[in-house]
């Protein structure tokens, strides 16, 4: 009984900033701005206009969750490499990033894309030595949005893939190594079935805060990359519409569930096994 007492922050921090706000959420989502029963504000979502940009996120956050596994595995797999130095300075120069404050690694992505900015100016000066004369813009567009979300979620894809494969038994390699497997074999039968944990867990903590985003594509977007999680924030702050704002965060809360009960079913009857 006396132990159950050093719960008692946590709960009460867990009531007061999850459990409140979630039900606030769910009433406001149920009801009109005369606090009476509706599903207006469900049927609303329904609206072309915001299934578009639904759909814009779901797809840009998707191919940002590939661009960094695409990335980040290779990446994880040379960071786990047992004969290289120092790893543990590779490894602490993906996290330090991750100690600054969100926005402000956005805004140096701002500084760096603008006209005037080291990278656009020397990609400019390249494309100069080959007779491209016209001023090449990096900043508010589609690219520059999909730069800044790979920047800051690329961490959250090697970190698990990293730890999983640390973790990986040399002797379980070395065996099928013995059994004659080439470096392919070893690496389909042996290397990918045992690291698919970290993989699920990468692919479940990039998708997912790169579904709801909104200040990478206000920032590097300009505003005309509107995604879903600009289109909640805007009903809440600006168009304080927070009976149509809580019937997409529910929306969306719901979606992120189903997401997330798919993807831990799938670590589950998968991760680890051998094929």
């Amino acid at each position: 009984m006396k132990r159950s007492w050093y719960s008692s922050p946590y709960v009460l921090w867990m009531a007061l900033f999850t459990v409140v706000p979630m039900i606030l959420i769910v009433y406001f989502a149920f009801v009109d701005a005369q606090n009476a029963f509706t599903l207006e504000n469900f049927k609303k979502f329904f609206d072309p206009l915001y299934i578009g940009v639904l759909w814009r996120s779901l797809g840009m956050a998707l191919l940002c969750t590939v661009i960094c596994l695409a990335i980040g595995y290779p990446a994880a797999m040379f960071l786990a490499r047992r004969e290289i130095d120092k790893t543990g300075v590779m490894v602490l120069l993906f996290v330090i990033p991750m100690w600054m404050n969100f926005l402000l690694r956005t805004y140096a992505w701002l500084s760096l894309l603008e006209n005037n900015g080291l990278i656009t100016a020397s990609v400019n000066w390249i494309a100069r030595l080959f007779g491209h004369t016209e001023q090449i813009r990096l900043l508010y567009n589609y690219e520059a949005v999909m730069m800044g979300m790979v920047y800051n979620y690329l961490p959250f894809m090697v970190l698990p893939i990293y730890s999983v494969i640390t973790k990986v038994d040399t002797r379980v390699i070395e065996a099928a190594e013995d059994l004659g497997a080439n470096s392919l074999n070893v690496f389909l039968r042996v290397k990918l079935p045992l690291s698919l944990p970290g993989v699920i867990s990468g692919i479940t903590m990039v998708f997912m805060p790169a579904v709801t985003t909104f200040v990478i594509s206000r920032l590097l977007g300009g505003g005309q990359f509107k995604l879903f999680g600009d289109l909640i924030e805007s009903q809440f702050l600006t168009v304080n519409d927070w009976n149509f704002g809580s019937a997409l965060s529910l929306a969306m809360m719901v979606l992120i569930l189903l997401s997330t009960g798919i993807l831990s079913r799938y670590q589950g009857e998968e991760g680890g096994g051998l094929l």
